[in-house]
């Protein structure tokens, strides 16, 4: 960690930034200078690249990942029956927009990149925000990363292995591939990462235009069988209720990460909300569509006992042409990372311009105009965890903390509300909308706290770890100097080898 925090103070609710260079001292003007860059007067920084297509590309991307095609019966297993599945769909797309619409207020009144952490930063203080961040970096995101590049190994080396299973160190190599392959390209290029996620968004489409559209032919040639008595609710629990709007809300999540790149948005006050509210309403109806075109196919007792629904669909209606589609969700995975890295990178690189993460991860490359640091940070643990941790009980322990934060960013709205009433607000949404999504939110939170008490207090241990952390490393500043000088020496030292700057205003 750095010994910047000291410049940054919250008044008011809200954060006051001081540009990185001014704290650098002589021994980091020499390391700006010349030698780093082919051209002095050119200016370094992140630019506004992110247009209305690319957010769109960004929100979806990230949101249909590798659920919707392998095995989205959670929902029907909590629910009992073909409609009430179809119900929570639906309602967990609107709750869904509920929190992607307060999220555009968000991201229009406060116009920093960051998402979660830097509303909670605005609105809550340090802390609070330190926390979330240390939860993030040190487990929840790598973890995350490791199990879609999983996935994505699964499923991009099956075609060559069918009918036999695929090694499992096949898979792990596959996975390290893609991993290896989405940072290289997000260290590379902010342009041709977005351009490769609107490409990839489409080829997502594409897929699961090829299950709904052969479904929507079968439920029109009069495939009902599968609907009849759709609404018998005889066999459904209402304990188990909520934990269907728990895996619906799952499956939309991702809707939040055009907020971790808002500096980069083009006309924000425009593109975000538009890029949302479109996003959210062709993910929603594809969810649903797709749902539909399954129970064409199969009965609610089939979707329950296969392992990989759309597969199946596709042996059940493609014949030979079926193995395109562990390809579509191999690419489906792809671009799920490429749209996690993208988006995240910017939540660390803001971090650390805030003094709570080393400074390193605030710099710029000379020429690439990318934040190298930022983006290579998760790598290794990723790495690791692919390879040797336990990556679903691990999600298990930090799935409620999503939620729980995510609550706390949306109910900072409604506290910047009274608080900051002058704030500008060009996008502003009903205070019921926001209140609706939150009240959701602490109420998965707590379903979780009483449905997996151990996995879950496990998972709040492992948070609160991040509360000696922000004392040591940011709020104690008599470090011997001996240690401040290594310090020192290992970020200039790490500047020079990537070739990073601090970024310019």
């Amino acid at each position: 960690m750095n010994r910047r925090s000291k410049s940054s103070s919250v008044s008011n609710g809200c954060t006051v930034n001081k540009h990185i260079a001014s704290q650098n001292g002589p021994q980091h003007s020499e390391v700006r200078g010349e030698a780093l860059s082919s051209d002095p007067n050119r200016k370094v920084g992140l630019g506004k690249k992110v247009t209305l297509l690319r957010g769109i590309s960004i929100i979806m991307g990230t949101i249909i990942g590798a659920g919707i095609f392998v095995s989205p019966k959670g929902i029907l297993k909590n629910t009992g029956s073909v409609g009430m599945s179809l119900v929570v769909w639906i309602v967990c797309g609107v709750l869904s927009l509920f929190g992607a619409l307060s999220y555009a207020e968000l991201g229009t009144c406060i116009t920093k990149s960051g998402g979660h952490y830097t509303y909670i930063l605005e609105a809550f203080g340090p802390q609070l925000a330190f926390i979330r961040i240390w939860s993030d970096l040190i487990a929840i995101r790598p973890a995350g990363m490791a199990v879609i590049a999983l996935a994505f190994g699964q499923y991009i080396l099956e075609p060559l292995f069918m009918p036999c299973p695929v090694p499992p160190i096949a898979v792990k190599l596959a996975a390290a591939i893609g991993l290896t392959a989405v940072m290289y390209l997000n260290s590379m290029s902010v342009t041709w990462t977005a351009r490769i996620q609107i490409f990839l968004t489409i080829a997502k489409l594409i897929a699961i235009s090829t299950i709904i559209l052969p479904g929507m032919y079968q439920l029109f040639k009069g495939e009902t069988k599968n609907f009849e008595n759709a609404f018998d609710l005889s066999s459904m629990n209402l304990a188990d209720l909520p934990l269907a709007f728990y895996s619906g809300m799952y499956a939309y999540a991702g809707w939040f990460y055009l907020n971790f790149v808002t500096e980069e948005v083009d006309k924000p006050e425009r593109t975000v909300p538009l890029a949302i509210c479109i996003s959210m309403a062709i993910v929603s109806l594809c969810y649903v569509l797709i749902n539909v075109a399954y129970y064409t196919v199969m009965s609610a007792e089939e979707l329950l006992a296969s392992q990989a629904v759309a597969v199946e669909f596709a042996n059940k209606l493609m014949g030979n042409f079926s193995i395109v589609v562990p390809l579509f969700v191999a690419m489906s995975c792809f671009g799920s990372m490429n749209g996690c890295i993208f988006a995240l990178s910017r939540m660390f690189y803001v971090a650390s311009r805030e003094g709570q993460l080393p400074e390193v991860l605030s710099m710029i490359h000379t020429r690439r105009h990318t934040p190298v640091a930022a983006v290579l940070t998760m790598y290794p643990m990723s790495i690791l965890q692919l390879f040797v941790g336990d990556i679903y009980s691990l999600l298990n322990f930090m799935s409620f903390l999503r939620w729980l934060f995510i609550g706390m960013a949306v109910l900072g709205l409604i506290y910047l509300r009274y608080t900051q009433p002058d704030l500008y607000r060009p996008f502003k949404v009903p205070l019921i909308i926001p209140g609706i999504f939150c009240l959701t939110s602490f109420f998965m939170v707590f379903l979780s706290l009483y449905s997996d008490p151990v996995n879950t207090g496990i998972g709040f241990a492992i948070s609160l770890t991040g509360i000696p952390a922000y004392y040591i490393f940011i709020v104690f500043d008599n470090r011997p100097k001996w240690l401040q000088r290594c310090l020192d020496s290992f970020n200039r030292s790490l500047q020079i080898i990537m070739e990073v700057v601090p970024a310019e205003d």
